[in-house]
């Protein structure tokens, strides 16, 4: 990166090298930890279950190239995120660089209430999930059609989660590694099956006469000539790419907090990327776009197809990997949620309880425990009103997610603006990239805030109105009212006293907490 000249201040903070501590194991995990905790937090092989036959409805065999097209806006994100963590290391990732750039109301609703409401609707349903797709690889089928039973055990799962996170990051990042090793070989496995089926001529999709050899004309973004359907495709894409910044709550505990973190979210940006495309292509090339779109397979592709590339035996593998890819994202949050409160109270924008650490393992104990009583009673609360709820409620994430990544991209483009008058590799990579990020986010936000509206969206409705709808703006609304009644509680953080607003031309007016040595 090319030095910005002297007329812009960028002199070494007078800080001390070495922030305040909030009690973080500081040196624990390097990138490999780092990346596998990224990838946990996305669960791939949950992801691509249950919404790659979706993508195939909406595009068809253009599905690969919908991946591709989805991984942009994801990829310009991540520059964000890299740069900003490089800039300002903080386990409250988006919460503190949101309310550095544009203030505390907006990095407590943006940064804190968006990412979090998002958050625990997810753990609910990945609770859920979990224990579906565990019981049912047990043989307990009839105990997974128990919508109580399955809310128990969810608990129970996310005690386990909470217990993990508990005993510390080193802990949590080998767990991860074990389960995301496992999702990858079983991903790995089903596409060999499948090309060499497709090699073969053994295919599902040839058998029936529905499948096609893979073609460059499927990784073109406008080969299915349908626009309407391709964009579609890609917002589902978009979201399922969606987790991987959960790595950033772990940023200062890893070897290098201003370039470990970076790296590691751009790696794992582009392994999901690889995963993602060469899955879609053997899928589509395996079984055809009339067998993946069929009602029995749409729902739930790799369970369904999984056995019938691989066989019984390995076929059982994948369906265990698609369970515990999304209680390896549980486990995840239950380690980067309590270290976004924990920065969060650290700054005053949450109760001090939220910073008890726990002496010798480095854990932010209170925060853990409030998740896990938190995520349960949401779980148990979302069961209670219809056992499809939960459903429904993950549906609305979609705008939570497209708001808060929209707002880290132009916190970024906000951030380094100075730098961008006086080096052209500032101006591309943390101006123009991340700004079409962002406006490709907000883009996606209003097709997405459209779509819910219909009526006929996920068949519920609600005054004539999408239900998912309701519950999607209904959480951005009431996370606005939160924000008001705060303001006049935690009056030290709203007036901009532990997280004064500024650029990077004003580094060297952040608190110490929030200050590191910087590169002149």
């Amino acid at each position: 990166m090319s030095h910005p000249p002297s007329r812009i201040s960028l002199a070494k903070d007078p800080t001390p090298k070495d922030p305040t501590s909030k009690g973080l194991k500081a040196g624990s995990i390097g990138i490999g930890p780092t990346v596998a905790l990224g990838l946990a937090a996305v669960a791939p092989a949950y992801s691509l279950a249950v919404t790659l036959g979706f993508v195939v409805l909406a595009v068809g065999a253009s599905t690969p190239a919908a991946f591709l097209l989805g991984f942009v806006p994801i990829l310009f994100t991540a520059l964000a995120f890299r740069d900003l963590n490089k800039e300002m290391p903080d386990c409250g990732g988006v919460f503190v660089w949101i309310t550095r750039v544009f203030g505390p109301v907006a990095g407590w609703f943006l940064g804190g209430w968006v990412p979090q409401m998002a958050t625990f609707i997810a753990s609910a349903a990945l609770a859920q999930v979990a224990t579906t797709y565990l019981l049912n690889f047990l043989g307990l089928a009839w105990i997974a059609a128990e919508p109580i039973a399955v809310a128990a055990i969810a608990c129970g799962l996310i005690v386990l989660s909470a217990w993990i996170a508990a005993r510390g990051i080193e802990l949590s990042a080998w767990v991860q590694y074990a389960l995301i090793a496992l999702q990858l070989v079983a991903l790995g496995g089903f596409c060999v099956a499948a090309f060499a089926a497709m090699a073969t001529g053994t295919s599902v999709g040839t058998a029936e006469g529905g499948a096609e050899q893979p073609s460059l004309e499927w990784f073109n973004p406008f080969a299915s000539g349908d626009m309407s359907g391709l964009v579609s495709g890609v917002i589902l894409c978009l979201f399922i790419y969606w987790g991987w910044d959960a790595l950033i709550a772990v940023n200062e505990e890893t070897t290098d907090r201003k370039g470990t973190p970076g790296k590691a979210v751009v790696i794992t940006t582009v392994i999901l990327l690889f995963f993602y495309v060469v899955t879609a292509t053997a899928a589509v090339g395996f079984a055809g776009t009339a067998s993946i779109t069929d009602p029995e397979t749409v729902s739930d592709v790799l369970s369904v197809l999984g056995p019938q590339a691989t066989g019984d035996v390995f076929g059982q593998v994948i369906i265990l990997a698609v369970g515990l890819s999304a209680l390896a994202a549980l486990m995840t949050v239950a380690v980067s949620t309590p270290r976004t409160w924990l920065s969060m109270g650290t700054y005053g924008a949450l109760p001090k309880a939220t910073t008890k650490m726990h002496s010798k393992r480095g854990t932010p104990t209170t925060s853990i425990a409030c998740w896990a009583v938190i995520t349960m009673a949401i779980t148990l609360g979302l069961t209670a009103i219809s056992a499809d709820f939960i459903g429904l409620a993950i549906l609305s994430v979609g705008l939570m997610i497209a708001a808060y990544y929209a707002a880290t991209a132009l916190a970024s483009v906000v951030y380094f603006a100075p730098l961008m008058r006086t080096s052209a590799s500032a101006l591309i990579l943390k101006g123009l990239l991340p700004g079409l990020g962002a406006l490709l986010m907000i883009g996606a936000f209003a097709y997405s805030a459209v779509d819910m509206l219909s009526p006929e969206y996920a068949g519920l409705a609600w005054l004539g109105i999408g239900s998912v709808f309701w519950i999607g703006i209904g959480a951005l609304a009431l996370g606005l009212v939160v924000t008001a009644i705060l303001r006049t509680r935690l009056r030290r953080f709203f007036s901009s006293k532990t997280i004064p607003r500024g650029n990077v031309t004003t580094r060297h007016q952040l608190p110490s907490i929030l200050s590191n040595e910087t590169e002149a």
